[in-house]
């Protein structure tokens, strides 16, 4: 738990200014990712480019679809992939270089096609929530490229994370522009 006068950082506030989710709920979330930041990732501003916020944040989905058994070889071999359908990105809180940042990831929910995934990175040297990334992914045929049900094997591991994730007795901060 991390405390700044007395009081327990805050990961995502509420519209009445209350600590909706805090910090630590957030850090028991896997990690995808774990990077400190190089100088080449700054911008003009002095801190880290919006372009690298979506490059580790696909760089986690990407780490988070092999989890799933979505990795290089099941595309390679299998003729399939995915597709995203909607991402949605929230900026908190600046990053800087030569700061640690970690992402940590939540599933949100599943059909026989789709997934819904949120990743939350946390600046750790800052000790805060930096950003957030939401995206719906579709499971595609790529012989047809269309969206295609995902075979037993895959389904039944998000279902083993989405079950995990559901006991979590907080509600993941979606945007509510996706639906499965």
């Amino acid at each position: 738990m991390t405390v700044e006068n007395n009081q327990v950082e805050c990961g995502i506030w509420d519209k009445a200014g209350s600590c909706q989710i805090s910090l630590t709920l957030l850090e028991t979330l896997p990690v995808y990712l774990h990077k400190t930041i190089p100088p080449e990732y700054m911008d003009i501003m002095g801190h880290m480019n919006i372009r690298w916020y979506f490059d580790m944040f696909a760089k986690s989905g990407r780490k988070f679809f092999t989890s799933h058994g979505l990795g290089e070889d099941y595309f390679r071999d299998g003729n399939f992939g995915v597709f995203t359908l909607k991402q949605y990105i929230q900026y908190f809180a600046e990053v800087r270089v030569g700061q640690t940042v970690a992402i940590h990831t939540r599933l949100i929910g599943r059909s026989d096609k789709r997934f819904h995934f949120m990743h939350f990175m946390i600046n750790e040297t800052k000790t805060r929530l930096a950003a957030t990334f939401e995206a719906l992914i579709t499971h595609a045929d790529l012989k047809m490229r269309r969206a295609a049900t995902m075979p037993t094997h895959i389904a039944d591991r998000f279902d083993a994370t989405l079950a995990d994730d559901e006991q979590l007795d907080w509600e993941a901060p979606v945007c509510g522009a996706m639906r499965l």
